[in-house]
């Protein structure tokens, strides 16, 4: 099936200041409100609609051939889109692909997502990085019909993500094993079968990239809901605890979670956190944490190592980070964005507690940062051994 625009526009991008984007809509009808950010990764569009951490967000698109390579169920990084939406500035064409099993609009359709194409994503992307995150109303309608009062009202009306707690929406809703190791030619995924360390995943809304990696590193992973207490976790007599990504304000989450993370820090286990992981072992800590202006979302993000002085091209996905100047004594400052100075990871002196605000496991994105999983598997050997 190919995506092709009609003459007459059928989708429309309403921003809460009144802008409007008119474009064709592909993938669901329908409407949908959230905040917009973009991202510039140059490939993964799969990974990134299926990444937990977008719940609430419609993400704009700024490299221009999104769907060119189809989609598979292998990509997945969960078993469903998760972000609300995606706009392009060309419309998908027939996938190109060997791994293709699907077009990007039948697999946005029949999962409910909306999305519009032929808008001019880099006028988009100047409004959000001067303005910030925009809160916006997408609607797909083929008849090209649209009241733009009401989709700018709806616009206004969308709560924000500040003060919200989307970790319980993404989370498992029961505990689960996991043992497949990241993707290697030719055999695909396979399975861990000599794990060295037990690991406990407590998933705020983790991708499944994120566990492969564990499991590459050596773990037999046992992943739990996003509200489980201590006492859960500690149950599994885990080697390591480790802190998974997820969407929405760390403060939030911070209310069930930090209680829980502080317990565990007392257990002298080494503890590993990613993204809102980061975040919320940063607040466990005493730290703080702020609301970005348009926030990190792509492939291609330089961060420095303070310790080592090297830079690593990284992944990054996030609309909060930490404030550094709120970090407390014993807990030091490892790793910041070279784009502006802002937290990107810390680590509590004298213990295996660390964690980075960007995603090491990629999916999509470079694999520099790959040794923060060995890293974490060789803490664990030191506690072993």
């Amino acid at each position: 099936m190919n995506a092709a625009a009609s003459p007459t526009p059928t989708a429309c991008l309403a921003l809460a200041d009144g802008t409007l984007f008119f474009g064709h809509g592909f993938g669901a009808t329908g409407q949908t409100e959230a905040e917009l950010c973009f991202n510039t990764a140059m490939t993964g569009y799969q990974e990134i609609m299926t990444d937990p951490s977008y719940a609430g967000q419609v993400v704009t698109f700024t490299f221009p051939h999104i769907g060119n390579v189809g989609v598979n169920p292998e990509d997945d990084e969960t078993g469903d889109p998760v972000a609300s939406g995606m706009v392009v500035k060309w419309m998908p064409t027939d996938p190109s692909n060997w791994r293709a099993t699907e077009h990007l609009s039948g697999w946005l359709a029949a999962r409910g997502r909306i999305a519009i194409g032929g808008v001019d994503t880099r006028r988009l992307t100047r409004a959000i990085r001067q303005a910030g995150a925009p809160h916006v109303a997408l609607a797909h309608n083929p008849d090209g019909i649209f009241d733009t009062d009401a989709l700018v009202a709806a616009a206004r009306g969308f709560a924000g993500l500040e003060g919200m707690d989307l970790a319980k929406e993404v989370t498992c809703a029961q505990s689960y094993r996991w043992d497949e190791m990241r993707w290697a030619w030719p055999e695909g995924y396979a399975p861990q079968t000599a794990a060295k360390h037990k690991v406990v995943a407590i998933d705020y809304g983790a991708k499944r990239n994120i566990l492969r990696c564990l499991a590459s590193a050596g773990c037999d992973v046992t992943v739990l809901p996003a509200t489980a207490t201590a006492e859960e976790v500690m149950a599994h007599a885990p080697d390591g605890v480790f802190l998974s990504n997820g969407p929405g304000d760390p403060a939030a989450t911070g209310a069930y979670a930090v209680p829980t993370i502080q317990d565990i820090l007392g257990r002298d286990v080494p503890v590993f956190g990613i993204c809102l992981g980061h975040q919320m072992l940063a607040l466990a800590l005493g730290a703080k944490t702020i609301k970005m202006n348009h926030g990190h979302h792509g492939a291609n993000h330089p961060v420095k190592d303070l310790e080592t002085g090297k830079v690593e091209i990284t992944s990054m996905n996030h609309g909060f980070a930490v404030d550094a100047q709120t970090l407390p004594d014993g807990v030091v400052e490892t790793h910041t964005s070279l784009f502006d100075g802002s937290n990107c990871g810390i680590r509590v002196q004298n213990k295996p507690v660390y964690s980075v605000q960007y995603h090491p496991e990629a999916s999509p994105g470079p694999q520099d940062s790959y040794y923060l999983f060995e890293r974490f598997a060789a803490a664990m050997d030191a506690r072993s051994g």
